[in-house]
Formats: structure tokens, sequence, C-alpha cells
């Protein structure tokens, strides 16, 4: 199943290799052209991922306070820092899945290089068996070993479970370079089949390095692929202090866990480029290359896109601050001439008691209802004289 897996995964690259190839006639060029085709079809989601690991990274600040502040309270915390994140439009893990992405396309691409007849060509396993026994038994004939393409235990071939003969972890290259360099008339008339020049600026990139040192002079042939791992290495080394420097982390933890990648995934790179086929190396620096290249532009850009977009929101805040005390003075303004335009307490008591005397003076009957300073003791229409003597 896994098998089968692979081999669907393999396809699509396989496939836009084999284009570049035959286009360019480069081995080395198929893998570079192949590594910056990529790098473009992947460019809008890790633009995406980009800016959102920016806008983590301008954040930490915050992250920090809501640390301090809730120190003794882990779920307070988390809350708050989910919280900053929905106000901030931040996805924390939407930075982490595009950086994986570089390991299983370089697995694929393992696995294209290292299987051409399979993997590259399409070529089914009953076509590779064939092959295999005419490339032996050429081989035998001339006197020549099959030890690097056959694995042999006690002069004879080693079978596997299906039968067919069993070869080395780079068998299917050897395999290939022989029958392209020794006995091209052996693939005649093989549908699909193509003859592969690994040779890429004096440099074999089917060799692996680390064979180079046992048997190394120097030679261009030799240093440029001792090179290749120190170069993929390096490439690696300078592309995890670029990203480190454009996202720190606020955890201390987390920035010493990106500080120990920083210096082991280098040490990786060199590691597996001197192990495998130069080729992958080749991939590994161009990859890095490309990729420090790629931080560097868009840490520049989004670092400014964002400073940008945060002076036009705190230009917004301060312009809202601004109209509210406006407001707020237009309004203070208003209720100090309404109150200047009212009575003041003391005239208002002063009118009051003034209305109260004028209305206990004021004369509203006739004089014959007045009794003494009661103007209304005898009623309004009191008349003395109304019903005669």
């Amino acid at each position: 199943m896994f098998a089968t897996l692979g081999y669907w995964i393999c396809v699509p690259f396989a496939w836009l290799v084999r284009v570049i190839y035959n286009l360019t006639g480069s081995y080395g060029l198929a893998i570079i052209f192949f590594t910056v085709i990529l790098k473009l079809i992947l460019l809008p989601f890790q633009l995406k991922s980009k800016k959102s690991m920016i806008r983590m990274s301008r954040m930490s600040g915050k992250m920090q306070e809501i640390q301090k502040k809730y120190a003794n309270n882990q779920m307070k915390m988390n809350e708050e820092i989910q919280k900053l994140y929905e106000e901030e439009g931040v996805n924390p893990m939407s930075g982490c899945l595009w950086s994986f992405l570089p390991l299983p396309i370089l697995i694929a691409l393992y696995s294209i290089i290292r299987q051409p007849v399979t993997r590259f060509m399409y070529l089914s396993e009953q076509v590779l068996e064939d092959l295999v026994q005419k490339v032996s038994d050429a081989l035998t004939a001339s006197g020549g070993d099959i030890s690097s393409i056959i694995f042999m235990r006690d002069g004879a071939p080693v079978l596997m479970k299906n039968g067919f003969t069993q070869l080395t972890g780079t068998g299917q290259i050897t395999l290939v370079k022989t029958i392209t360099e020794k006995f091209p008339e052996i693939a005649d008339g093989i549908d699909g089949w193509i003859n592969l020049n690994y040779n890429f600026i004096g440099l074999d990139l089917a060799a692996i390095p680390s064979g180079v040192l046992k048997n190394f002079n120097f030679s261009w042939a030799s240093i440029g692929l001792i090179l290749i791992p120190i170069l993929a290495g390096a490439s690696q080394f300078l592309l995890s202090r670029l990203s480190m420097k454009q996202n720190p982390q606020a955890d201390s933890a987390a920035a010493s866990s990106t500080k120990s990648m920083m210096y082991t995934m280098p040490l990786f790179s060199v590691f597996i480029a001197f192990t495998m086929p130069a080729a992958l190396g080749l991939y590994w620096i161009a990859q890095s290359g490309l990729s420090f290249a790629q931080e560097w532009f868009m840490g520049k850009f989004f670092n400014q896109k964002l400073e940008e977009e945060e002076n036009a929101r705190a230009a917004a805040i301060e312009a809202d601050r601004k109209r509210r005390v406006e407001e707020g003075l237009k309004q203070q303004a208003l209720r100090e001439k309404e109150a200047a335009s009212k009575p003041k307490l003391k005239e208002r008591q002063q009118a009051a008691r003034e209305a109260k005397k004028n209305k206990a003076n004021k004369n509203s009957t006739n004089e014959a209802g007045r009794v003494g300073d009661r103007p209304y003791a005898r009623g309004r229409s009191y008349q003395a004289d109304r019903y005669g003597e």
C-alpha cells in the first residue's frame, strides 16, 4: 500500500523532472529548474504563511505581557492568547504547515534519483529485470563487476520474494550509467527509455560524495563532489539563521528549540548530502538558496507592509480619539453656554422672593372685602349694602 502511494506521489514530480531534462538535456539544470518551478507553485501559500509568521513575531511583546500577567493561571493565559490571535487575524499553525513541505518533496525526489528506471522513466519491474539480466550477462562476458548493481551472496545474485533480482541502493543508477556508457544497444527498442547524462559542470551527479573520500584526488571531479554537501549545510544554516532573525520567539523555550534546530538541521543536511547521490545535494543547495532569497524578500516586504498597516491603524485610532475629544469639548462649551444663559441660583432665589412678595401685596378684591391685612376675609364679592338697610 505504502509503496503504491509512494509511487503515485512521485509521478507528478518525475514527470516534471523528465520534461525539463528533455528540454535542457542537463540533469543538473533539470534539478535546479524543478526546484524553481516548485517554489513558484507554492509561492502563494508560502506568502500567506510568511505573513502570518511575521504577524506573530510582531505581536511577541503582547504575548509576553499576557504570559507575565497570567503566569499563575494557565487557562486564562490560553484564553487571552487565543483572543489575541483572533484580534490580530493570526493562525498559529499556518506558518508551520508549509515549513514541512520540503521534506516529502526531498523524499520523493530521492526516490526518483535513486530509481531512474521505475520512478523516472516509468518502466515496469519486468522491464527492469530483463535489463538487469542483459547487463549482467554483458558484464560477465566482458569481465566486468556486477556487484555494484546486484546484491551477491556466495557468488550468486540475491532474489527478492517476487523472484526478481535484488539491486543495491544505487543499483538502478549504476545500471542506467552502464547501459548509456557501455551497452547502449541493450536499451534499443525499449519504449520510454532515456539515456541519462549525469554529468553537470564536470561533476558526476550520480556519484555519492562519501565514496569519493576513499579515492580522493585533487581534481575538480572530487573537490566539487565534496563541496556539494558542505554548500548544502552552509545554505541550510544561512536559511535557518535568517528565519530565526525574522521570526523571534516570545517563549524562551521555543527560542531555545529554534536555536538548536538552527545548528542541527545544517548538520543533518551535510550528512544526507554526503551519503546520497550528488544530485540530491544539488537539489538541497538550490532549495535552501531559493528559500533564503524568498524569505529575505518576503520578510522585507511584509514587515514594511505590516508597519504601514499598523501606522494606518494607529493614525485611525488617534483620529478617532481627537474626534471624540473635540465632540466632548463642543458638548462642554454648549453646556457652559446654556448654564450661562440660565439665571444663577441667587438670582432665582431673589426672583422667587420678589414674586412671593408681589403675590402677597397683590390686591385682587375690593376694599369692602378686606379685613385688616386680609384681602379676602369677606370674600371677593362682599358688599356691605347688598341687601339695604
